[in-house]
């Protein structure tokens, strides 16, 4: 005991004013702060997130930011437990956050796999069609493609082909007929 300092050899007979002034000076007389004020804070942080594991890191992240700005606390009258406990509050409020975010973030990789799902289903619907199309005789082919692939009018196809536009939407009309045919058939 000798070698100890006097603060934490009278432990709870000090004024916690004292203990305070003494750890903003020289952070070894924190450990006073800390044996005084650990059970409440555990309690009090335990009572709220109801997992031993969580009030344990909270707990420790506390005290840990309690000593971190130990200098900016300023003696007002309170309790130190006060101001520990406004630090828990917002440790828990915190951690509610980052479990929050982190959930949202699983939420979207769940919707965005789900996208991917219905993006590959697409493509391998595409790719199917795209198969079945290759099948339609040449005058067809090339009709369904240049309206569908390529997103042309039936005037512009018609020009390019040169025939007339009825004989276009009927080489269109004929090869979605097959197409329909051969879907079904599948």
């Amino acid at each position: 005991m000798a070698g100890e300092p006097a603060l934490k050899r009278r432990g709870k007979d000090v004024p916690e004013r004292s203990l305070i002034e003494a750890a903003q000076r020289d952070p070894a007389c924190f450990a006073q702060l800390y044996e005084n004020n650990f059970d409440r804070v555990y309690a009090f942080i335990a009572r709220r997130v109801g997992d031993r594991d969580q009030a344990q890191d909270l707990t420790a992240d506390v005290f840990h930011s309690a000593l971190k700005n130990l200098a900016r606390f300023e003696w007002r009258g309170a309790p130190f437990a006060a101001w520990l406990f406004r630090i828990a509050a917002n440790a828990i409020a915190d951690r509610g956050k980052r479990a929050a975010q982190l959930e949202t973030f699983k939420s979207q990789e769940v919707a965005q796999d789900d996208v991917s799902s219905a993006d590959l289903a697409e493509a391998e619907h595409r790719a199917r069609l795209f198969k079945l199309v290759e099948k339609l005789p040449a005058d067809q082919r090339r009709v369904i493609a240049l309206r569908f692939a390529h997103q042309k009018s039936i005037a512009e196809i018609a020009k390019d082909l040169g025939r007339s536009e009825g004989a276009v939407k009927q080489l269109q009309f004929r090869g979605l007929q097959s197409l329909r045919t051969m879907v079904g058939e599948r």
